[in-house]
């Protein structure tokens, strides 16, 4: 069942509401899920109830994708803006400093908020911000060919193909390894997601300088990447890893880039552990986290 909750943020024209939607189950430590650039918050549907036994888990549309709204006008859609909003949903929910795991855009903005001191561990699967300048290219290619194809099929013609594993492949086997897998009423609901994010244009926009380039001293951080990753390559992990050398780099053995829906146990496994080392970290260090009612 999902929620809408709307909270202040900071612009550069004065204090502004935004309203996020987001999904949550479970009890005990807080866990922060969030999707990639055009996707949805269903995107962690396959892992989500898995972690629901251990944690409070809390899965939001990104402001301008799924079913949440636009940030306000004025409001930027870079990292650090976003990341600080992502910090006010928290405070609006009765979180202080959750677990944070993220995919793609979703990882780079967990990252940033490790940096900020807004989570108590990361885990980063396949996060952004860690390609060469032809990299970066090629992904934001592919990610405006997806959209261009999204919202260019008829309806019936984008049932028709969600409805066959081909046509899943040809859908969304530039994100997933095993797009068979993929329930067809996700695709068709992915699909839509990715033609309808009115936030799509403003992140690329904004994401074409980006580069994580900090440290993430004294926190848990695990980078996991998919090892049929063929929208941001393998390759990236190492270097994510020189630039955070505490972190734990895994592999996703047959994953692709939303590796969720590859292998939604050796997922759930991944985070589960950053967080249970985050939750080790905080209790030796004396912060414990608050969770809200």
């Amino acid at each position: 069942m999902t929620a809408t909750v709307s909270f202040p943020i900071g612009s550069p024209l004065g204090p502004r509401t935004a309203a996020v939607t987001y999904e949550r189950e479970g009890t005990g430590e807080p866990l922060l899920l969030l999707h990639g650039i055009g996707h949805h918050l269903q995107a962690w549907h396959p892992v989500s109830g898995i972690l629901s036994a251990e944690f409070d888990v809390i899965a939001v549309d990104l402001p301008g994708f799924g079913a949440s709204e636009p940030l306000p006008p004025g409001v930027p859609y870079d990292l650090a803006t976003v990341a600080t909003a992502l910090g006010a949903l928290c405070a609006a929910l009765g979180v202080e400093r959750p677990h944070v795991a993220g995919n793609s855009l979703g990882g780079l903005l967990a990252l940033e908020m490790g940096r900020l001191g807004l989570a108590r561990s990361v885990t980063a699967l396949s996060p952004a911000g860690f390609w060469s300048d032809a990299e970066r290219l090629y992904a934001f290619s592919a990610l405006h060919a997806m959209r261009a194809g999204a919202r260019s099929l008829p309806p019936a013609v984008l049932d028709r193909l969600a409805r066959s594993a081909p046509g899943r492949a040809a859908l969304t086997g530039s994100i997933y390894a095993r797009p068979g897998r993929r329930a067809p009423e996700a695709v068709v609901a992915e699909t839509l997601a990715l033609r309808g994010a009115t936030g799509f244009g403003p992140t690329l926009a904004a994401g074409g300088p980006v580069r994580f380039s900090h440290d993430l001293p004294g926190m848990p951080v695990t980078i996991a990447w998919g090892s049929r990753d063929r929208l941001l390559f393998p390759r990236q992990g190492p270097r994510a890893k020189r630039t955070i050398p505490g972190a734990r780099l895994v592999r996703l053995p047959g994953c692709g880039h939303v590796p969720m829906n590859d292998d939604p146990a050796l997922v759930a496994r991944v985070i589960g552990d950053t967080a249970h080392a985050g939750t080790e970290h905080g209790t030796a260090s004396g912060d414990g986290a608050r969770i809200g009612a």
